[in-house]
């Protein structure tokens, strides 16, 4: 005999529940995740940089593009993006900045060992990993330099690791990782595919895709965007003057490993609105004037920076200023030291060129510094006047709408760079942070009170039916 009507409709009520139950957290759990934020740590490989720097290369390496040191042997890499599905684990996340190897100088200045490595990204897929990089080599019997853009350099050993279920931060600690044969071949031949590299770490922010916003029902216009009601001067009211400025150094990267190493066993501390790239110092808030035509500058900026250590150092720069002329520019400081205070000190010199706007934008992007007389005196004559300082950047925006470039993004789960360093775990310890409650295991409990329900549903329909045969 077919079921009641009754236990029909209980059947389809029922079954109604069970899918508003499954459906939802379904949907939640496929949606992917977008990468924004984070850092990469590799050391590449650290007898590769013992080489480089030891008697027989005679060389060094250099950064660019923002990229830092970690603990002495590792490089730094910042401002992740990319995406992220908890679903079935997979991960993209591209890096920005990069190291230049050079070694075994020659006669005309040039070097036989060039290699620049840049842009890594990490992807994941199907239980394996790659790291491809932006690479630069120069041939060691030719010479002749090479450049190819995301090369498979390095696979990454991802046995045991299971990267589905993961919010956010995703962190992966001390994951091995081997040469490719693409990687040996771009690495100028120096190690054979198959060659152990360095482990990577890296740890990125991830965030759920915004909703699509919802179709207006109405037939109104949208709205104009509010202004501030601040009229718009010209160009010849503005002359002179402009809307924000903001200056980045990171004084001398070997100075910060000391502070932060085993013998200064210090660190550093931002005040006044300073703030931290990871491989430098951002002052902002930058006024004065500048004027265009004649590549003149003269600006102040907010913030400071203060080291100490346990040797007994002390030093703050504050009042940082910025003076362009000629093609030359001057980075100035307020310098304390042993409580004593000299104002307005001329650290380091830079190449400024024109400094010309385009777009809004004043820019003068990494240009080399050099340490002036009083500035070797200000860091207690430490390092001789004329030598080489980190980089400066400036940014001079001359429209109001325009926006200075963004600071190197490490994420929210870096730790100070201010701080010293801590060693990486010996072990691998890669799982990613317990899963949402949209998560599998979120689903999981779904289907099963799912099941639970759906059994009840058949058993009181047979009871029903043999009550009713009985």
């Amino acid at each position: 005999m077919p079921p009641s009507r009754s236990v029909r409709a209980l059947v389809v009520a029922l079954l109604a529940t069970l899918a508003a139950t499954l459906l939802p957290a379904t949907t939640a759990h496929a949606a992917g995740r977008t990468v924004q934020g984070g850092r990469l740590d590799w050391g590449i490989k650290s007898s590769f940089q013992s080489y480089v720097t030891g008697p027989v290369a005679q060389g060094g390496w250099s950064l660019t593009g923002g990229a830092a040191t970690v603990g002495g042997s590792r490089f730094r890499f910042h401002s992740a993006t990319g995406s992220y599905d908890p679903a079935d684990g997979s991960f993209r996340a591209g890096f920005s900045g990069g190291v230049r190897f050079t070694g075994h100088r020659k006669a005309d200045g040039s070097s036989e060992l060039d290699l620049t490595i840049s842009r890594p990204t990490v992807r994941i897929s199907g239980g394996g990993g790659t790291v491809y990089a932006d690479m630069v080599s120069k041939d060691r019997g030719s010479g002749r330099v090479t450049s190819s853009a995301q090369v498979p350099l390095a696979t990454l050993g991802l046995s045991g690791i299971d990267m589905r279920g993961g919010s956010t931060p995703v962190a992966l600690d001390n994951i091995p990782a081997t040469l490719t044969s693409q990687g040996a071949t771009a690495f100028a031949g120096y190690y054979a595919a198959g060659t152990p590299l360095d482990p990577v770490s890296l740890s990125v922010d991830t965030s759920a895709p915004a909703a699509e916003p919802q179709a207006s029902r109405s037939a109104a216009p949208p709205e104009k965007p509010k202004t501030s009601g601040k009229p718009k001067t010209s160009k010849k009211e503005t002359a002179g003057r402009f809307e924000d400025a903001a200056v980045d150094w990171g004084v001398r990267r070997t100075f910060r490993e000391y502070v932060t190493g085993s013998v200064g066993r210090g660190k550093w501390t931002l005040a006044g609105g300073a703030q931290d790239g990871g491989a430098l110092f951002r002052f902002p808030k930058g006024t004065g004037s500048y004027d265009a035509e004649e590549g003149t500058l003269d600006a102040a900026f907010a913030g400071s920076v203060r080291f100490t250590g346990a040797d007994g150092l002390d030093l703050r720069l504050a009042g940082v200023a910025v003076r362009v002329a000629s093609g030359r520019g001057t980075l100035l400081a307020d310098v304390t030291s042993k409580g004593a205070t000299s104002k307005d000190v001329p650290l380091i010199t830079f190449a400024a060129g024109k400094l010309t706007p385009a777009h809004g934008l004043a820019v003068l992007t990494e240009a080399p510094a050099t340490l002036t007389a009083d500035g070797s005196k200000a860091f207690g004559s430490l390092y001789r006047a004329g030598t080489a300082m980190d980089p400066v950047s400036l940014a001079v925006a001359v429209d109001a709408e325009a926006e200075l470039p963004a600071l190197p993004d490490l994420g929210t789960a870096a730790e100070p760079s201010g701080t010293p360093a801590t060693k990486p775990a010996a072990t691998p310890d890669a799982r990613p942070v317990a899963a949402e409650s949209t998560s599998r295991t979120g689903t999981y409990l779904a289907a099963g009170g799912g099941a639970a329900l759906l059994a009840a549903v058949l058993y009181l329909a047979r009871r029903r039916r043999t009550a009713r045969n009985a």
